[in-house]
This record gives C-alpha cells, structure tokens and sequence, in this order.
C-alpha cells in the first residue's frame, strides 16, 4: 500500500508539539494543531468581556503556545511564511478534524492515564488506516494501545521526535505488540527522506535508545565529577568539543534542556529498569536533590548549574555553582596537559588515542568515563536493540555527538578499550569477546565504499542498511582519490561526476584551495561529465583567509594581494563559464568566500540547514571573490518594467552591507543568494552529495553548453551612486555607522551602480570584477580595516571574508 502524507494532526501544543508541527510546515505539510480548552478566562479576556464560549478564547492555549514558538531562538521554521502551513484548534470543537488527515501524532503530556484518554477520543474520529503515534519519550508503547481496536494498534507506535525538532535529527521508532511491519518500514522511510532525519527503530524498552544511552553518560559523570574532584567548568571542557561533542558539553546541555526533564527520565530509569547492571547511577546524588528542591531547573528558572549575574556596576557575568558548598561563584579557568597535546589533531577521532593514555586528571578523566560508556553500551545490546550500529546512529543525531560510542571503541582499538574497562573493574558484554575470538578486531570496517558492521548472531561484518541514496565520503575518499593538494580532495563520486571537497582549518578558502578547483575542472572537462563542489563537514566554508590577506597587508605587497584577489575572481568565473556543469552544495556556514563560491555554480543543491550570506563588511571589505559584482548582476537580472530599478539595487546593496545571514536555506531565496527556479533545497544533510551529483549528471545528459560570458548587465550609474551616497551620508551623520563603515559602503555602492557613468549603461561581468577589486584593495590600505582584522586574528575568531 502506497502512502502519502498530505496533512497531519498533532494533539498537544506544547515546546514539543509546536515544533513538530513547525518541521512538518517546514516541508511542505499542511498541519491541524490541536490543545485543551482553557477553562477560565485570563486577565485580558475578562477585561475585554469575553466569555468561555468566545473562539479566541477556545483556542487561546493552542495559538499561544505557537506564536510562543514562532518567535523563539533558534526558530523551529525554516521560514515564517510556512507558518501558514499550520492550522490551530482544540480537542472539543475540531477533533472530528482528525478524520481527514494521514497521521496523527500525540504530544501530550507524559502521563500514561492522560495519552490513553486522548487516544480514546481520537480513535472515536480517526478514519481507519490513519497511521497515529506517540512522541513519548519513554512510556512503554504496550500500555498506551490497551483497548483500542485492531485497526489502531496495527497503525499505532511510538514515533519520538528530539528537542528540538528542527535542528536533532533523531527520530526513533518503536512497535508496540501489534504495529504491522508496512506501517515500521513507512515511517522508516518517511523520516529518513522527508523529515530529514537519522530512523532508528528501537525496542520497547524504557527510555528506548537514545536517551537511555544518553542519560547514562550524563548520570555517570553526576557521580563522578565530586569523586575526582572536578568542576563543572573542567567537566564541560573535557566533555565538549574537544571530543566532538556540542559546545554546551553536560552542564549546560543540562541547563538548556533542563533539569527535571534529566531527572523525570533518569527516575524512569531507575524504577523499571531492575535489571540493569549500572542501576545505582541512575539514582540521584545529593546534589542534585537540593537543586530539585530549590528549583534551580537550569535556563527555565534563571538558574542551574550556571546563573547569569549582574554586578553592581552593571558588568555583565556567568557564575558557575560549586558543587561542595551550593553556592555560586565566578566561573574558573579550566586546563589540563592532555587536551594541549591535542591541539594539533584536526581530526576529533583520531584525539581519542591520545587522550585515554593522558597522565594528568584529563586521562584519567577519559579512561574512567569512556570505559564505563564501553561496558554500558556492549551490555545494551540485545535489550533495546540487536544492532550496535543503532547506537552510535542515536547517539549522533540525538545528542550531537561526532561519533558514536563503538566508533569511538574502534578508534581507541577494542582490545585497548577492554583493557581499560578492566582496569577501572569494569568488564564488556560476553559478544564482544566472541567478536575478537571470531578473527573481528573492530565493530565497523569499510568495503567498496560502503560502511559494514559487526552482525552479533552472524559474527561477521554486514552491511549498514539504507546507506544506498548516500555518498558517505569518508568511505571513498582514498579509493577514489583523482587529485588532492594541501586544500583539497577531489573524487570519483561515479557516473562521470567529479566531487571537490574542502580540506583546508575551518575549510577557508586559499590559494591551494583554488588551484584544487581550476585542476577539478580541468580533469573533469577532460574525462568526466560534471563537477559537485561539497564536503562532509561541519560547514561548507567559512570564507576566504584573512590571514593571508593581512600578511600581504600589512607588508604592502599590493601586487601580490591584487594578484590574489585577481586568481580568487578568475576562479570563479571559471566555475560559471567551464565546458561541465557545476554544482555547489553548501549546507552549515556558507559565509563570505563560501558563499561566493556557491553564487558562481550552475547550480546549488543547498542543505535545508544554511547559513549563507556575504559578510565581508565585518572585516572591513566588501565581497571581493565576485560577490559585490554578482549582486549587481542579479539585481540587473530582476529589474522588470513595472519595478522601481533603484529599489531592487538597493535591496542587493543591503544584502551586503547589512552582511545578512540567512537562518536557512529557504531565507537565502529572499535575498537573492539562493534563485528561485534554479537552486534548490535538500531537507536530508546525509542526501546532499547524491543529489547534486544526480542534478550534474541530469544536466549534462541534456547537453550542456559552456555558458557565454555575460556583456548585458544593466547598472545605473551616477543615479544609483547618487542613492547610496545620500543614504550613507544620512546613515553615519545620524551614527548609525561608523565613518569607516561608512567609506566601505560608499566603495560598495559605486561599485554595484557601475561607477559614476551618465546613464544607464550595459557592462560585462569583468568590468563589474574590475571595480570590485579595485575597491577591496583599497580599502585593504585602511588602517581601520587592517585593526579589525588583526582583531579578530588576536580573538582566534574564524578567519572568513
């Protein structure tokens, strides 16, 4: 049976309900919102004489809770005109709505007595076939569908959605007695190519996977930081980024998600769990007892385990609690021997090694913390699930780790990890032993390009499932190298289609970066069809390299910097004018250079999750790779009979000079950096590199042409400059900015109104290129400028342009 989702229902309006019902707007669902009635008036109804009956009223709960939403930060929209996607109500007047939509979700509150009520009078207008599921994060799913006809519990199970929904990509699914394998395999799917999410299909057990993984890990530290004496602030740093973990690392992830969610999961843990062999860490310390007392919850109540403080002179601080006395205190410096060793270790998995064999109280940190991670995960298996690839996958997209536990076990190598384990009196699970015993040394290996786990009953390696509509490049990387320099890897990615990824700090953008790319498309004009510029990384890129362009600076090596500048804006004009098509797929940070590279592609297949935008004026420059003179040439484009031309220049001009960022992709096409009717947008992180290259290869299958370069751009000459002169006159004399900020948008308006020509005039793209760079190396002789650089070079910020 084909199924198709046209509209959902989600029952609960709640933090959680809303944002599930926001991602669903976000790809193209229409959505029915459904909460309680209210059932007293607030201040403003009764001051305005409403009654209970009124509508507004019937739906203040619901419509509340997703303006609530709406205006949250980070959003759980992609734009805000989606928005429109969602329609409001409540269980009394419009439950009976449930009865024309595809899936109904429930997000109500965690009380098992309250789902089974609402699923009661859901079922009363659900039409049969109608696939209906609980986000629960941990009431077991064979007391939720007690009582409810077959139909119901054939199309019923848990589907949970992490907080939040937008931004985490796990989704796990779990069957209750009766869920039919169609409805399992549907909503695998589903997440995985629509949601965009990472499906993992979890056993009905308490906590499922990744919050009873996840809350160990956190609990196990609760018990361990007063053992070996740690503060927060220590334990953050060693459990952060450093190990490819989120920057709010375990306090402050706990503050953000809150205190008694931590605790509610853990009690649930802790009381039916009775078998579990780590039960006592699940148990609360005292600590943590008197924060729950005092209410200290973490962001919801101003306080956890950090506390915003203002002083007296109104300086602004973070204090951090001591755990020994309760009582807050100025934040510490955290620093240990170990983590300096692995500063030059780009690669987070490859720190791990080292990290573990550390002598200070960071190693012995680790060893403690990641052998009882080990024994805890080997354990786990077959109870919640009988794949260990599962865990890592939750683990990953559930909490943000970079690699999941048994790939961090690989990369510490399995037999080093059970030495550790039995050093810290800990022992792994009886398979583990057989796994070594079989000739297995790892838990997962690559073979042709595609990730195999070990297989438990089979003791072999078998395939991860569902890895067919990706191109994982970690697992081609080496076997289809066509080319790499000290800034690039160039790949085979199959079907005459070449793939160029970034390999550079930060994937900054230099010279050698440069040459990868002219040589990408000269190997691929020669023997392949079509060329997808993209990585794997955290971010596309963050721009140009600045601290080249400060060096040459400050040494007054003009032509050196215009030689620079020059090669950067020839490179792209190779990427639009090659013989092959191009493809960019950015997905993260696309800033500055990043994103220019993307305005000279063919084609961009951008990630859902982009953050584009030219944001050059915060280094003191305007776009100089061929940014300013694109958005001359885009606006000329978009000039039209019935627009105000002078209008449409300017709304390029402030893309730039108010160095916009978009918060998605779906912004970008607002400002022109994304074009509609051309570029499009991928939901699915892991889907990206695929679909540009099926989009390179569609293109040149329908016989490319190698573009003629453009001799028909439109500028304005003397009445646009006039324009942007009067208003950045206006603008620095009412302070609004600086007399420095005010030279950089002067060098910027003159070059997207063409200059001070007469008239309106047509110019080719390389006369455009020729005023850009003639205007960036000007105003990299302004000493404001080159502070600001070496500014943000002292901060260690990232180097991008």
């Amino acid at each position: 049976m084909k199924r198709i989702i046209k509209k959902v229902a989600v029952v609960g309006s709640g933090i959680m309900g809303s944002g599930i019902a926001c991602h669903f707007a976000n790809i193209g669902v229409e959505v029915l919102l459904l909460d309680i009635v209210p059932r007293e008036l607030n201040e403003k109804e009764k001051a305005k004489g409403l009654t209970l009956e009124n509508k507004v009223v019937r739906n203040r709960l619901v419509n509340d809770s997703l303006t609530a939403a709406l205006k949250s930060k980070p959003s759980p929209i992609y734009h805000q005109k989606f928005a429109s996607r969602i329609t409001t109500g409540n269980l009394e007047d419009d439950i009976a709505k449930v009865a024309d939509v595809d899936w109904i979700i429930e997000v109500v509150v965690e009380r098992l007595d309250i789902k089974k009520s609402v699923f009661e009078n859901l079922e009363k207008y659900r039409t049969p076939g109608t696939l209906i599921t609980s986000n629960t994060s941990g009431i077991p799913i064979k007391f939720m569908n007690e009582g409810r006809s077959e139909d119901f519990q054939k199309h019923f199970c848990g589907t949970h959605f992490f907080n939040p929904a937008r931004y985490l990509k796990l989704f796990e699914i779990i069957p209750g007695p009766n869920t039919s394998s169609e409805v399992l395999d549907f909503l695998n799917g589903y997440g995985e190519q629509y949601l965009g999410k990472t499906s993992v299909v979890a056993k009905d057990t308490p906590a499922f996977i990744g919050n009873r993984i996840g809350i160990f890990s956190i609990m196990s530290l609760f018990h361990m930081v007063k053992e070996m004496g740690l503060t927060i602030e220590e334990v953050d740093k060693l459990s952060g980024p450093v190990i490819g973990r989120p920057k709010s690392a375990t306090f402050r992830t706990v503050d953000v998600v809150g205190l008694d969610t931590l605790v509610h999961v853990a009690n649930g843990i802790a009381d039916n769990c009775s078998d579990d062999e780590r039960l006592e860490l699940f148990k609360l310390p005292d600590f943590i007892d008197t924060m729950m007392e005092n209410k200290w919850l973490g962001s919801k109540t101003g306080q956890g385990f950090y506390k915003k403080h203002v002083a007296a002179d109104g300086k602004k601080e973070i204090l951090s609690l001591d755990l020994n006395t309760l009582e807050y205190r100025t934040k510490k410096r955290a620093s240990f021997a170990t983590l300096e060793m692995t500063k030059t270790i780009d690669k987070v998995v490859d720190r791990f090694k080292v990290l573990v064999a550390g002598k200070d109280k960071a190693g012995e940190f680790y060893r403690k913390t990641l052998s009882a991670l080990f024994a805890y995960v080997s354990n786990r298996i077959p109870e919640i699930t009988d794949e260990l690839y599962k865990i890592d996958d939750a683990m990953k997209a559930g909490f943000g780790w970079e690699h999941g536990p048994f790939q961090i076990w690989d990369a510490i190598g399995v037999e080093k990890g059970i030495e550790i384990m039995k050093a810290e009196g800990l022992e792994p699970a009886a398979w583990v032993n057989d796994m070594i015993a079989s000739g297995n040394t790892s838990f997962y290996t690559v073979k042709e390009g595609a990730t195999h786990s070990y297989d438990i009953p089979k003791k072999e390696q078998t395939k991860v499932p569902g890895q067919d509509a990706f191109i994982i490049l970690d697992n081609i990387r080496k076997s289809n190298e066509v080319f790499k320099n000290s800034g690039v890897v160039v790949e085979d990615i199959g079907d005459g289609i070449l793939n160029l990824e970034f390999q550079s700090k930060m994937n900054t953008i230099g010279g050698d970066v440069l040459a990868g790319l002219n040589k990408a498309i000269d190997i691929a004009e020669k023997d392949f069809q079509g060329l997808v510029v993209g990585n794997q990384a955290a971010n596309f890129s963050v721009g140009a390299n600045i601290g080249m362009i400060f060096m040459m600076a400050v040494e007054q090596e003009y032509d050196e910097l215009n030689m620079a500048i020059k090669y950067f804006q020839d490179s792209m004009m190779r990427m639009r004018y090659s013989a092959i098509p191009t493809i960019a797929a950015p997905h993260g940070m696309a800033l500055g250079g990043g994103c220019e590279i993307s305005l000279h592609a063919d084609k961009v297949v951008a990630a859902a999750e982009t953050y584009m935008g030219l944001v050059e004026f915060g280094v003191g420059v305007i776009p100089g790779g061929g940014g300013s003179k694109e958005m001359a040439l885009r606006a000329a484009d978009t000039f039209k009979k019935d627009d105000i031309e002078l209008n449409v220049l300017q709304e390029h001009f402030l893309t730039i000079g108010m160095a916009k960022v978009s918060t998605s992709a779906y912004e970008a096409f607002d400002t022109n950096l994304l074009q509609k009717g051309k570029d499009i947008v991928v939901v699915n992180k892991d889907r990206q590199i695929a679909t540009a290259k099926a989009h390179a290869k569609l293109i040149a299958e329908q016989g490319y042409t190698q573009p003629v370069r453009r001799k028909d751009i439109k500028v304005l000459g003397k009445q646009a400059l006039g324009m942007f002169l009067v208003g950045t006159d206006s603008m620095e004399a009412s302070k609004y900015i600086s007399e420095h900020d005010h030279k950089i948008a002067n060098k910027l308006g003159y070059v997207m109104a063409g200059g001070d020509l007469s008239e309106p005039t047509l110019v080719t793209e390389q006369y455009l290129l020729d005023l850009e760079r003639e205007a960036f190396l000007s105003l990299c002789t302004e000493r404001k400028t080159l502070e600001r650089i070496e500014h943000m070079l002292k901060k260690g910020k990232p180097l991008r342009n």
